[in-house]
């Protein structure tokens, strides 16, 4: 009986592996840092595993380990019959300590030789590459049989007709890879560091290449879909050969069988589960599959592979705003950036148990996501995330990130759709995440039709068109797919959800630590250094409160940290980039994540209650500048700072400010910023050009916590946080009395901007108010830890609420004139 191999026996099925012979010509490279698993690596056991989990056959063999290598010239011809006087490991990138190479070549060949057991004799014999980065070029006993494009995707080739009937067969690939030269899809990578976000390139061949004996009629693909609802798994298996066949798939619960169905190959069938058991973070079970092709009553082909029931989704919170939801729940996405560098490996990480040590460490602290970060991994990566239970952004390789152009831009949705089709049967994957930060994105509105296309493509997922769309080389909001994404450093973002897509923070955090001796350049570099472990923890565990916070609030319903390892020059992670030094108290990384998840569930908790603050129409501080010295109420002098005067004001006497550093100091903290308040002021304008000028602000420890204010950049008036303005639509005129307000309502996360009693801007703001200790000052504000935006003009009959005025409060104080 034909053996196929379950999802629980891959492990074992590195015992079908022959052994590669090491050769005394041959040595692993230095490289400036190991992992534990470097020494593991020999040329007798290169990434033994069977390499594609989810299509399961016993007959193969591994032809990882000792290849011959030479650099390889422009146009040269295959060296056919040539010995090669380099000798590589694969399948590691010849970049990598791990290859034996350690060097950069832009061209390369490779070649070996191997025998064609004599129990495949009259079957045709398949080729399969993992990878190779990035022009391949394959021939077979001279004869070339295949050229490929693409550094993270597989290729497959059936290389029969040019066997030879016995002895050696010659196998000899080309590989061509001009990195950042060029245009293609290369993620961080760089033909070298630039010792800050990118890194050290991989060239070649750096996944793993095999072979397997099939039947002419076989199966070539399996595409898997839950159908959580109907209680349905769809089964689409493709096939090579001759048509009119028919598959027949099983479903097993460990031996159990708890599903069967027949039908014609090709085409998708419904294969009924009934009472499925779900795939989840806590429960990731996964059912196993047998898939046989008959012909006529006859097995000739019999596969294996294994599937998880899960659906993916959007639902509304209590709190009426949409979030990610999985199995018909709401669940926070709570992920690191995971970018697969390995110090040893590069692209390639030495071992399967390392490649599964980083998934382990993400549900060792308590993350149930991980996004991996403009990089593919191979297809047992997917596999371990599957097993132990981990949700997958996937993002998709960016080329350099400047704007690409044709015929990249091609190629790249090509990759972009083929990286898709590979790995939509894998259920950890929840996200497709076409852009990131803009990188290469070279139009908005095709942004949105290359999120549509990978919607329509997998319907089953949902679409992050573009993750950082606030930053960088972003072209800005497409408006499509399922999320809104913002990167904040160090953050979290507050992102706020729109009515049918939900908002995450795709990156945040940055913290780092130096650790002697297990750094990649021997220094580096974060978003910001800490001096210690315990000081590393808490500003992590701090910072992860602000992303509840932000949960309950805004309504992000995911968020990134960066990062799990150092990567390099990047000393942010919670290990060291050689994997041996945890850097963070972990029990207490562990216990902040878990309320995050238990907590961020959309049922309006924890959002702030700011009470119905004080009554009345002068407010708690109403400051008429008419020169008494003491405001009207509140008992706070206001103190004239560096020459300001009194002058005409709109209602009796104004402060009159020159721009150049005069402003009013109130000489304490007025106004709660974390509760609902509101500022307004007449002002009238010398000028309005391009300078910024501040009417009423609260200075913050580095920025003011508000801006009531006159944006030089739009030469409009705005109610204001960094970077979000509620702004006026129409030019001021310098000369004029205007009465302006500026409203922020907590709950509801807005800022209102209202002109002469008219509400003319409201703007989305969600934000985790900080309580700000700094004085309220009049006629000038704070930003970067400078004072700025001083007001040339006049200022008059400021008032200050402990509440967030209605429309007509503000057009009955506007009509008062006070």
């Amino acid at each position: 009986m034909l053996k196929i191999l379950t999802a629980a026996a891959l492990v074992a099925s590195a015992l079908l592996v022959p052994s590669a012979q090491a050769t005394p010509d041959w040595h692993v490279g230095t490289p400036p840092l190991t992992t534990p698993w470097t020494a593991d690596v020999s040329p007798t056991n290169a990434l033994p595993e069977y390499p594609r989990p989810q299509l399961t056959r016993p007959d193969w063999r591994n032809l990882n380990g000792l290849w011959e290598w030479s650099a390889a010239a422009p146009n040269e011809a295959p060296p056919i019959g040539r010995t090669l006087q380099e000798k590589v490991l694969v399948p590691y990138p010849i970049e990598s300590a791990l290859s034996g190479l350690q060097m950069h070549e832009d061209r390369m060949w490779y070649r070996r030789t191997f025998d064609v057991p004599a129990g495949w004799k009259g079957k045709q014999l398949l080729l399969h590459f993992g990878a190779v980065d990035y022009d391949a070029k394959v021939w077979v006993n001279g004869v070339q049989v295949a050229t490929h494009r693409g550094g993270y995707d597989g290729f497959d080739i059936d290389v029969t007709s040019a066997l030879h009937a016995k002895g050696p067969q010659e196998l000899i690939v080309w590989a061509e890879d001009l990195t950042d030269e060029t245009y293609q899809p290369i993620g961080k990578q760089r033909e070298v560091s630039d010792h800050g976000i990118f890194y050290q390139g991989s060239s070649g061949i750096w996944r793993t290449v095999w072979m397997e004996p099939v039947s002419t009629a076989s199966i070539s693909r399996l595409q898997t879909t839950p159908d959580l609802p109907d209680q349905t798994l769809k089964v689409k298996a493709e096939t090579t050969g001759p048509g009119g066949l028919d598959v027949e798939v099983t479903a097993y619960d460990n031996n159990r069988i708890v599903g069967k169905t027949t039908g014609p190959a090709s085409t998708e069938l419904q294969l009924r589960i009934p009472n499925p058991k779900t795939w989840s973070p806590d429960h990731p079970f996964l059912y196993d599959l047998k898939v046989r092709l008959i012909d006529r009553g006859k097995v000739v082909d019999q596969v294996g592979s294994y599937a998880g029931m899960r659906q993916v989704g959007l639902q509304k919170g209590a709190d009426g705003k949409l979030r990610m939801a999985l199995n018909g729940k709401i669940l926070f996405n709570l992920a690191t950036l995971d970018q697969g560098f390995w110090p040893d490996g590069l692209n390639t990480a030495p071992t399967d148990a390392a490649l599964r040590f980083d998934l382990e460490q993400h549900k060792r602290l308590g993350f149930n996501t991980v996004r991996k970060h403009i990089k593919v991994e191979p297809d047992r990566w997917y596999y371990w995330a599957d097993k132990l239970g981990l949700m997958v952004w996937q993002d998709m390789p960016a080329s350099k990130t400047d704007a690409m152009p044709e015929p990249w831009r091609t190629q790249w949705k090509s990759e972009l759709h083929e990286m898709v089709e590979e790995h939509k049967s894998f259920t950890s994957i929840t996200v497709w995440v076409p852009f990131n930060e803009g990188w290469g994105e070279w139009d908005r509105t095709e942004t949105g039709q290359v999120a549509d296309s990978v919607a329509a493509q997998d319907p089953s997922r949902l679409v992050d068109a573009h993750s950082g769309v606030n930053c960088c080389n972003s072209h800005g909001d497409s408006g499509r797919g399922n999320i809104i994404d913002y990167h904040a450093y160090l953050g979290p973002a507050t992102t706020t959800p729109t009515a049918d897509r939900a908002a995450v923070d795709g990156e945040h955090g940055g913290f780092g630590l130096k650790v002697p001796d297990h750094m990649w350049f021997g220094d580096g570099s974060a978003y910001e250094m800490e001096p210690d472990s315990a000081t590393l923890t808490r500003k992590y565990v701090e910072n992860q409160a602000n992303v509840l916070r932000s949960a309950q609030q805004c309504g992000i319903s995911g968020s990134v940290y960066t990062q799990i390892t150092d990567v390099e020059g990047e000393l942010n992670g919670f290990f060291t980039y050689d994997r041996r030094v945890p850097k963070m108290d972990f029990a207490q990384v562990r216990t902040i994540n878990k309320q995050i998840v238990d907590n961020a569930d959309g049922s309006g908790a924890g959002v702030p209650d700011p009470g119905p603050g004080t009554p009345g129409a002068d407010g708690i501080h109403f400051y008429p500048l008419d020169g008494s010295g003491e405001d009207a109420v509140g008992n706070n002098d206001a103190t004239l700072e560096q020459g300001a005067v009194y002058g005409e004001g709109k209602n009796g006497q104004g402060v009159v400010l020159n721009g150049a550093g005069q402003y009013v100091d109130t000489g304490a903290a007025l106004l709660d910023t974390t509760k609902n308040y509101t500022a307004s002021a007449w002002v009238k304008l010398n000028k309005v050009d391009g300078a910024f000028q501040t009417f009423v602000s609260q200075d913050g420890d580095r920025d003011s916590a508000f801006f009531l204010q006159y944006s030089g950049q739009d030469q409009r008036f705005a109610m204001s946080f960094p970077g979000i303005r509620a702004l006026a639509p129409t030019k001021p005129n310098p000369g004029q009395w205007y009465h302006v307000t500026g409203v922020r309502d907590v709950v509801k996360g807005e800022l209102k901007l209202y002109v002469d009693g008219q509400l003319v801007a409201t703007k989305s703001a969600c934000s985790l108010d900080s309580g700000s200790t700094g004085n309220t000052v009049v006629g000038r504000a704070k930003f970067g830890g400078s004072q700025v935006d001083f007001l040339d003009g006049t200022v008059d009959q400021v008032h200050l609420y402990d509440r967030a005025l209605t429309d007509a409060e503000v057009d009955a104080l506007y009509r008062s004139g006070r």
